[in-house]
């Protein structure tokens, strides 16, 4: 049994690793210099104000951008870089939040 445990360790922190991120982190770290903190700014003066969005459409566009199939306003490549590393789950998880960031 004393064998096992080690294994049993390293297979719950790699299912532990397959959860999304905090889109909150994710915000903070890949969004808020274009878009601002609460997504309420249009990027570089061109997108639409993303926290207005419905989350279906917040993850088709995250989606295209990250299959490098969408560049709407001119700034795919930015974002193709920016949502390069997201999983999917990432992108379910920012489709869900940033609708709730509206004031």
């Amino acid at each position: 049994m004393k064998k096992l445990l080690p294994a049993v360790v390293v297979i719950a922190l790699g299912v532990v690793g397959l959860n999304a991120a905090d889109p909150a982190t994710i915000i903070k770290t890949k969004c808020q210099a274009c878009h601002g903190a609460n997504m309420e700014k249009a990027a570089l003066g061109k997108s639409k104000i993303v926290n207005t969005l419905d989350s279906a459409k917040i993850k088709k566009d995250l989606m295209g951008y990250k299959a490098g199939t969408l560049n709407q306003y001119g700034l795919g490549a930015t974002m193709w870089g920016q949502i390069k590393p997201l999983s999917e789950a990432d992108i379910d998880a920012l489709a869900k939040y940033i609708p709730t960031l509206k004031k």
